[in-house]
């Protein structure tokens, strides 16, 4: 059976990732915090020798690379650590795929585009606005500088159950049951993506040997708020406590966010058999999946 490491495996994507391509490969995931998985194994991405030493000893055929700093505020407070982990990370990994001539999946980002323009193709112009969408484009760099065989996978508001790490579908699933009232920007677009949906991308792009950047996202344009409302529809939670602003009445981020993000998936669709999902039926998956485990 051939071998993939899957790094940041403790992580919402990480995690589906493992679940997904465990019956196809003997999988490995690697964490750098708490181990989600009882044969994870340590290795900080920033710690060449490290990567090196987990590299030496499995030998993979395919390492999907999602450990980053995803924080976008923290990004862009702590840019020393954004940049070790979101690029030098890479590029050590990218090295050591390289090095044993693994292909390379490596996880980026709708906010390596500045939000003018929106459904933005492979082939449209990059502009980060952000410390944390330039990292992530310099990630990409590096993984085309060392890799002759990698996808870039570029993916936007990552949702799904995860037993630790909340993301926006979960904060405002749990908000609502609480009745807790929350406000929600309604001009600021993207492409919400059901993580299961993504690891299962991920997944045939290693199986049809694909090479290149995708976009695989969620196959449909949203505002934060109608998703959110979209969310409580379909969860039979009060939509009335969520209250619409503005992106430039938000105080509490520090970075800016591109205004319209939202990624155009028909190369993938072309391409690939996996159905990249709509919010409708992402979000009925996701209700299905709903349990008190996960609350």
């Amino acid at each position: 059976m051939e071998k993939i490491i899957i790094t940041g495996a403790s992580g919402l994507l990480g995690s589906k990732l493992v679940e997904t391509t465990k019956r196809f490969y003997e999988v490995t995931p690697t964490h750098s915090g708490a181990p989600l998985f009882t044969n994870s194994i340590r290795m900080d991405v920033t710690d060449f020798n490290q990567v090196s030493e987990v590299f030496n000893r499995i030998q993979p055929e395919f390492v999907v690379h999602t450990a980053a700093m995803t924080n976008v505020d923290r990004c862009e407070t702590d840019k020393k650590n954004a940049w070790k982990i979101n690029v030098q990370g890479t590029e050590n990994v990218a090295k050591m795929c390289a090095k044993y001539a693994a292909k390379l999946v490596y996880v980026s980002t709708d906010y390596v585009f500045d939000g003018e323009k929106g459904l933005y193709s492979e082939d449209d112009a990059t502009a980060p606005i952000n410390y944390y969408g330039l990292t992530k484009l310099e990630g990409e760099n590096k993984v085309k500088q060392y890799c002759k065989d990698y996808v870039i996978a570029r993916t936007s508001v990552l949702y799904g159950w995860h037993e630790r790490k909340p993301n926006f579908a979960t904060w405002v699933i749990n908000s609502l049951r609480n009745n807790m009232p929350i406000t929600v920007v309604d001009d600021h677009f993207n492409s919400p993506t059901l993580a299961d949906n993504l690891a299962e991308i991920i997944l045939e792009t290693l199986q049809k040997n694909l090479t290149g950047t995708y976009h695989t996202a969620g196959d449909e344009r949203i505002s934060r708020y109608d998703f959110a409302k979209t969310i409580a529809n379909t969860f039979l939670l009060n939509e009335e406590l969520i209250t619409p602003t503005k992106m430039s009445q938000l105080k509490a981020w520090v970075a800016k966010r591109p205004r319209d993000s939202s990624l155009s998936v028909n190369k993938a669709k072309e391409t690939l058999k996996t159905r990249l999902m709509n919010i409708k039926e992402s979000l009925t998956r996701l209700k299905e999946q709903d349990s008190v485990n996960f609350r």
